[in-house]
């Protein structure tokens, strides 16, 4: 696997060591390319050979504030994600169970491939969980098998014994069996501190949840980035350039806008 950073040379001596290296693995099949495409913000995408009837891959990976780059290779900060976009033509029946996935809002078909282009570019860059915890929730499930066959596909073994927990804790909140309170989530970011030196925990949970915790509100398979050493801060985002509003918690008229009418 290559990684190559790409950045204006004055930016270079400011940067922590671990985001100016250019750094060659064994994998050469795979490149991660970052670059800085204005002031606050920075850029991820990758090349991966695709064989003859696989995925196409075309989306790329925003982060913001530029200035977070290096926070990015710490083993020690949170990536708490939304899950993936979902059908917003079908809304959970009232007080259906976290599993019952037949009467709830679940991933299209276009979500979950885009999901999988967020694992493949997230591992093709050198962003790999050490451990990642997930909402029951039928559509937070689809989201981490999707994130799971992506990032197999930028490195067969770029997960091998990862740790991967469903956490009730994380479900979507004020729901039946789901979280009464934010507190144990809470807990959760701030306990992490990356002592196994393996990669960030990844947390994947729901809008509501999210915005109660951090209050920002996020789009559909964004990821905000948490630092537990400085009393849960969000460090800034990271998501898909194609990401955008949904209908179900944004505005109806940045919504529709945002996906194109």
């Amino acid at each position: 696997m290559i990684r190559t950073l790409l950045t204006a040379a004055t930016l270079l001596t400011t940067l922590p060591a671990a985001a100016q290296e250019v750094e060659s693995q064994t994998d050469v099949d795979v490149a991660g390319i970052i670059s800085q495409i204005s002031t606050q913000m920075g850029e991820m995408s990758m090349t991966m050979p695709t064989a003859t009837g696989g995925p196409e891959f075309k989306e790329v990976l925003r982060f913001e504030p530029w200035q977070m780059l290096g926070d990015l290779f710490r083993d020690d900060v949170v990536l708490l994600m939304r899950h993936g976009p979902t059908d917003w033509s079908m809304r959970d029946v009232s007080d259906v169970a976290p599993t019952d996935c037949a009467n709830q809002r679940v991933m299209t078909d276009a979500g979950k491939h885009q999901m999988l282009e967020l694992g493949a570019l997230l591992v093709a860059n050198e962003i790999v969980p050490g451990r990642i915890a997930v909402s029951e929730w039928c559509r937070n499930q689809e989201t981490l098998e999707a994130l799971r066959q992506g990032m197999i596909m930028a490195n067969s073994s770029s997960i091998s014994g990862l740790e991967i927990e469903t956490v009730p804790d994380l479900n979507l909140l004020l729901s039946l069996q789901g979280a009464p309170n934010v507190t144990n989530m809470r807990q959760l970011i701030s306990d992490w501190n990356g002592s196994g030196g393996n990669g960030p925990l990844l947390v994947i949970s729901h809008f509501t949840n999210i915005q109660e915790l951090t209050e920002f509100s996020v789009y559909e398979g964004e990821i905000l980035i948490i630092d537990p050493k400085r009393n849960n801060r969000v460090l800034g985002y990271l998501r898909l350039k194609s990401a955008a509003p949904d209908v179900g918690h944004f505005d109806e008229s940045v919504a529709v806008t945002a996906n194109g009418g």
